[in-house]
């Protein structure tokens, strides 16, 4: 019975191996048998304009992705959405010059937005950026009181950083002092 049993689990699992997928098919009448799982699912939810919680918090996934614009184009739509998380890519997005321009500004009010909206990142970000004064008036007062909203909220890197007396290096490479730099 039990060799019965493994015999036939083979012969399913083999045959559902070799199974074709079903193809997807839109007309007028809508989509049949679409695409629901990988970059596909996110391309098409990205045209239509999808920006549920579920959706949005599959946003990393794009980034992975080659296709850099089509990321942005996706984390912006959650970011206007309220999607805080989606805030704070779209300012790493700005900040690197992933889909677009490098536009420090930009990536200073995503970061004040998703700060405004309580997200702990986002004080955190938005606190480095007025103390160093990178797309934002230089306001180091007001910096350190969002590193430390963010370091009660419990985020380690802003507990780092408070407890190295908010010596910026203590949490930023050199390779980007370049950014930090004030324009002469």
């Amino acid at each position: 019975m039990r060799r019965f049993v493994l015999t036939l689990a083979m012969f399913i699992m083999t045959n559902i191996s070799h199974a074709e997928m079903p193809v997807t098919i839109e007309d007028n009448f809508g989509v049949l048998n679409p695409q629901d799982t990988g970059v596909q699912m996110l391309k098409r939810k990205i045209e239509m304009g999808v920006t549920d919680s579920v959706t949005c918090a599959l946003g990393y996934n794009v980034t992975k992705y080659t296709n850099q614009k089509l990321a942005r184009k996706f984390s912006r739509q959650c970011a206007e959405a309220g999607y805080t998380k989606a805030m704070t890519w779209m300012s790493h997005r700005e900040d690197n010059g992933l889909g677009g321009d490098y536009n420090p500004d930009a990536a200073a009010k995503w970061d004040r937005r998703a700060s405004q909206a309580g997200d702990t990142v986002g004080k955190f970000n938005h606190g480095l950026n007025l103390m160093r004064g990178h797309g934002i008036a230089k306001d180091e007062v007001a910096g350190r009181s969002f590193i430390d909203q963010a370091a009660k909220d419990g985020l380690a890197i802003a507990k780092r950083l408070k407890g190295a007396d908010y010596d910026l290096d203590e949490v930023t490479p050199d390779s980007d002092n370049w950014k930090y730099a004030p324009f002469y």
